[in-house]
């Protein structure tokens, strides 16, 4: 059953136990922020009502407050969206995340030679939040704190795969789908079939689809951070041999880094 704000059941039948040591009203402040986060950034009242199961009254006052801090804005179609305040703090949150990955990603290198990776999603975009350059005086480089559309990336391809069907049409709504190369994918279409080969194999390839010459392998971490780790370098080094020889090693580095972040979250529950 739904409960009110006091914490009384909504059909009055008692107090409901909240979970220990936690505030109801962040919870759900939070909880609107995810729901907003995953219709791609702007949506209606009523939508966060159908899809977080509060009342309006109670939605209302958590977004009209979140706007108040500018965390939430509205939109003169009187929807609301994601407001400039959380890429502060999505910015920051992002760094972290890179240096709790480097060691994993120092490995890949150590092991493999090639630039590694650690990419989020962040709305409807792909951020690089994290490299640890390859060995060879050639070497890709990728700015920490570059955004790009997922669909001319491996990272890209791999988080989209194990998404939801509606939320990776919601990212595709706003994908403008721009021919970097002759090798980009330019139509949701062959994008799908691209999505449907990645959850066959595991693992994501761009095939010089952002940058002639550039080739990029990436796996997506299962678990509740949106990210992937790759590895990418010039398409003469990055061979189909080195490929099969990378994606075991990336599927490890990528199980590596969901078991710490359960560790941690365990630690601090």
């Amino acid at each position: 059953m739904r409960k009110s704000d006091t914490g009384l059941d909504a059909a009055g039948g008692g107090v409901v136990p909240a979970r220990s040591g936690t505030v109801q009203a962040v919870e759900r402040a939070v909880d609107l922020l995810e729901a907003m986060a995953d219709a791609g950034g702007t949506v209606s009242l009523s939508h966060l009502a159908a899809t977080s199961g509060l009342p309006l009254p109670t939605i209302h006052r958590l977004v009209r407050t979140l706007a108040g801090r500018g965390y939430v804005r509205q939109q003169s179609s009187r929807e609301y969206a994601l407001g400039p305040r959380l890429v502060r703090l999505g910015d920051a949150a992002g760094r972290l995340v890179g240096i709790w990955a480097q060691p994993r990603l120092t490995e890949l290198v150590d092991d493999l030679g090639e630039s590694a990776n650690l990419a989020m999603l962040e709305g409807n975009q792909v951020v690089y939040v994290a490299q640890e350059p390859g060995r060879h005086s050639m070497r890709m480089f990728t700015e920490v704190g570059r955004r790009v559309s997922p669909h001319c990336t491996a990272v890209g391809k791999a988080l989209l795969a194990r998404m939801p069907a509606d939320r990776v049409r919601e990212i595709l709504r706003h994908t403008d789908f721009v021919a970097h190369t002759d090798n980009t994918i330019t139509s949701i279409e062959a994008f799908d079939a691209a999505l449907e080969q990645v959850r066959a194999t595991g693992y994501a390839i761009d095939e010089g689809e952002q940058e002639l010459g550039v080739r990029c392998v990436a796996v997506a971490l299962e678990g509740p951070l949106p990210a992937a780790v790759s590895i990418s370098g010039p398409t003469t080094r990055m061979t189909d041999e080195l490929i099969d020889s990378a994606v075991p090693k990336l599927r490890a580095a990528a199980e590596a880094l969901v078991d710490e972040l359960a560790r941690q979250d365990a630690a601090s529950a």
